[in-house]
């Protein structure tokens, strides 16, 4: 069973993308598909006070016909956070979110925001374990 710090060392990708709660929901959309992300951290006086998704795009703005112009992230984002700390295992993690319905969990070690678990590592993490089990097991039948 693996960490969340194991995960996000394993990353390809560990740059953190983020906007401020008075930025434009354009504007952030615009970040998103520029970086080829699906998450963006609010961070506010660097203090990590939301997160954004497409999601949220499509649920709180598009659907509700509101302007991308006008709109701020402060008025879509989700400010009532669930979190996870480096030490906390994958099991965990994957729990956490399908339990609460979460493709995202912002990673903060002693209230600093150190990184952004999606789902996909999650999954990438679980599976590549399974299939080491796996052939482990093969070789421990097999009597190699």
């Amino acid at each position: 069973m693996k960490s969340v710090a194991e995960i996000l060392r394993a990353k390809s990708h560990t740059h953190l993308f983020g906007v401020e709660p008075t930025t434009t929901v354009l504007e952030a959309a615009l970040l998103m598909a520029e970086k080829d992300i699906g998450a963006l951290v609010v961070m506010q006086g660097g203090e990590l006070v939301g997160i954004v998704t497409e999601r949220d795009f499509v649920r709180r703005v598009a659907a509700l016909e509101r302007s991308a112009y006008a709109t701020t992230i402060e008025e879509v984002m989700t400010s009532n956070l669930f979190v996870v700390t480096p030490r906390d295992s994958n099991q965990y993690c994957m729990q956490l979110m399908t339990e609460k319905n979460l493709r995202h969990l912002p990673v903060l070690d002693n209230g600093k925001l150190v990184g952004l678990l999606s789902i996909r590592d999650l999954v990438r993490d679980i599976t590549a374990e399974q299939e080491s089990l796996i052939q482990h097991l093969e070789q421990y039948i097999r009597g190699a």
